[in-house]
């Protein structure tokens, strides 16, 4: 269900976004518009959120344990003990950039193909609307991180958090 709710949020801001930018600036039609944001939601969320997202980094927040041999516990608490604010950052940045380079490729040859005479104006309306989508998608790592992969987070996982 938590999936259901990150992929409804994540299309309504991909959605608000190019409406403004393709319908409202560029004149494209509404429904391409919706189409192009329905895909795109899909594609970003296959590649950029589940598998670069929630795979990428170090695993900082699993590989939490120390060894707490008396010899060693001094050098290997800082040494070990990796941060998952910074793991959550690597990835964090690793999957907005691919999402905004998806999102641009994706606007880009989709607004070629299904826009008549498309001209420069797909090239830069693709790249306004990747950058702006770029700053969203960094926010909604961070609300997938907490809703929808708490073990990334650092949290145990419950049944009431995949409900």
């Amino acid at each position: 269900m938590n999936h259901i709710k990150a992929l409804i949020v994540k299309f309504l801001m991909i959605a608000v976004v190019l409406l403004i930018i393709l319908t409202v600036i560029y004149d494209v039609e509404i429904e391409k518009t919706l189409l192009i944001s329905l895909l795109l939601t899909l594609i970003a969320y296959v590649l950029g959120d589940l598998m670069i997202f929630r795979k990428a980094g170090d695993g900082a927040s699993n590989k939490q344990s120390v060894t707490r041999d008396s010899k060693n516990y001094a050098s290997n608490t800082h040494s070990d003990a990796r941060d998952p604010y910074e793991d959550h950052k690597k990835r964090n940045m690793m999957a907005t950039i691919a999402d905004i380079l998806l999102t641009f490729f994706v606007i880009w040859i989709m607004g070629e193909s299904m826009i008549k005479n498309p001209g420069d104006d797909i090239i830069q309306a693709a790249l306004i609307s990747a950058l702006i989508i770029g700053v969203g998608e960094w926010f909604f790592h961070k609300y997938l991180d907490k809703s929808v992969f708490p073990e990334k987070d650092g949290q145990a996982v419950t049944n009431k958090s995949h409900r």
